[in-house]
């Protein structure tokens, strides 16, 4: 409305008379208080503009005088003085910042994210070193199976040690063989004991609903309910045998050979980066030669060191292995023995005195079964 108001007073006409005097007074009496009415809204604009204007670079005042219209523009540039940056908070409420936070924050930002980037920096270095160590790795131990391979390279052989690995390796197969075949007789058994347990309770119903044949019925009920007991007592001797077989085949075994199998990737290491460094030894002897035959001397004595540790360690493993397999089978074999041999003479009291020489407990019947709340 203000803006409309000076657009009007600015344009307006004053009629003068042919003699030079106005013709009505309260017409000028009137147009001079609208010029200082508009004077007064210009000052009001131009302090509104100076406290919230969007940029006072591109702030411009039009000025016009009484009864023209000429315009009077005013650079915001020349006007001196700090430059303020109100910001608001998200109720609204202006807030100055204090001098130099911004520049502060800046300098944090830039220094965190230049810190970021070393760190990526050097995560992807430190891959590409990795990387390129394992690719030298494979590069030199794949050529050096290739040679044995084919017959044109030399590797290291500890006699004595490959043959126990070889007996060691074949005493596995023959072990896994035994735990196969008690794994067979275990579950056949198993059958028998369960035809013998349900023929055992037809006898009994049939003892009930045939009078002439009651006691035939009934004596042979018996024997099949003292067969199934003595089975489930032989069962638990055999399931005994095959677990403490399944542990010395599948976990101390195989650990050794766990062991064994982590010594011959250090002997074939240590056999390509010994002929790496032979093949060094063969050429020139400038400066970049030498530096490299330093490097290989390195690479040799720690994989020379890791060889000769991880021998010292199959050694052990086997001495010990073979003790320990001894006084399990001793143990075991004693047991399948005095357990069979009960059962098929039909000596209940020795069958149950050997499970008590070995510890054996025998589970309740239905105790594999989950109970009504597991099952729920």
């Amino acid at each position: 409305m203000a803006d409309s108001m000076m657009s009007k007073a600015a344009t307006m006409e004053i009629p003068i008379s042919s003699n030079g005097d106005s013709r009505n007074l309260a017409e000028d009496d009137s147009l001079e208080q609208a010029a200082k009415i508009q004077w007064s809204l210009r000052e009001k604009d131009l302090q509104q503009v100076m406290v919230s204007g969007p940029n006072l670079n591109e702030t411009s005042i039009v000025s016009g005088g009484y009864g023209g219209t000429t315009e009077g523009i005013i650079p915001t540039s020349s006007i001196k003085g700090p430059a303020v940056r109100i910001n608001t908070d998200f109720l609204g409420n202006r807030r100055i910042p204090n001098e130099g936070q911004g520049s502060n924050m800046d300098y944090v930002g830039s220094n965190s994210s230049m810190a970021a980037e070393e760190a990526t920096r050097g995560v992807a270095v430190e891959k590409f070193d990795i990387m390129k160590k394992w690719g030298l790795n494979t590069y030199k131990c794949t050529k050096q199976m290739i040679s044995e391979r084919f017959g044109r390279g030399s590797r290291t052989v500890d006699l004595e040690l490959e043959a126990q690995i070889e007996v060691l390796r074949e005493t596995k197969r023959k072990y896994e063989n035994v735990l196969r075949l008690a794994r067979a007789l275990t579950n056949h058994f198993y059958s028998m004991v369960q035809t013998q347990h349900a023929l055992g309770d037809t006898f009994a119903d049939l003892s009930q609903k045939s009078p002439e044949l009651r006691d035939e019925f009934g004596y042979n009920a018996e024997t099949q309910k003292l067969l199934c007991k003595n089975g489930e007592t032989l069962l638990g001797a055999i399931n005994f045998f095959v677990s403490s077989i399944n542990t010395l085949v599948n976990k101390t075994m195989e650990d050794t050979l766990m062991t064994i199998k982590m010594y011959e990737n250090a002997r074939l290491e240590f056999d390509a980066y010994r002929a790496d460094l032979e093949e060094l030894n063969m050429g020139p002897r400038d400066a970049v030669t030498m530096a490299r035959i330093e490097a290989a001397q390195q690479q040799y004595q720690i994989h020379k060191d890791k060889y000769e540790r991880l021998r010292s360690d199959v050694t052990i493993k086997i001495k010990f292995l073979e003790e320990n397999k001894v006084k399990v089978m001793h143990k075991q074999l004693l047991l399948f023995h005095n357990a069979i041999s009960a059962y098929f003479a039909g000596n209940q009291q020795q069958l149950e005195q050997t499970l008590k020489q070995f510890n054996i407990k025998l589970k309740p019947p239905g105790a594999d079964k989950p109970s009504w709340l597991e099952e729920q």
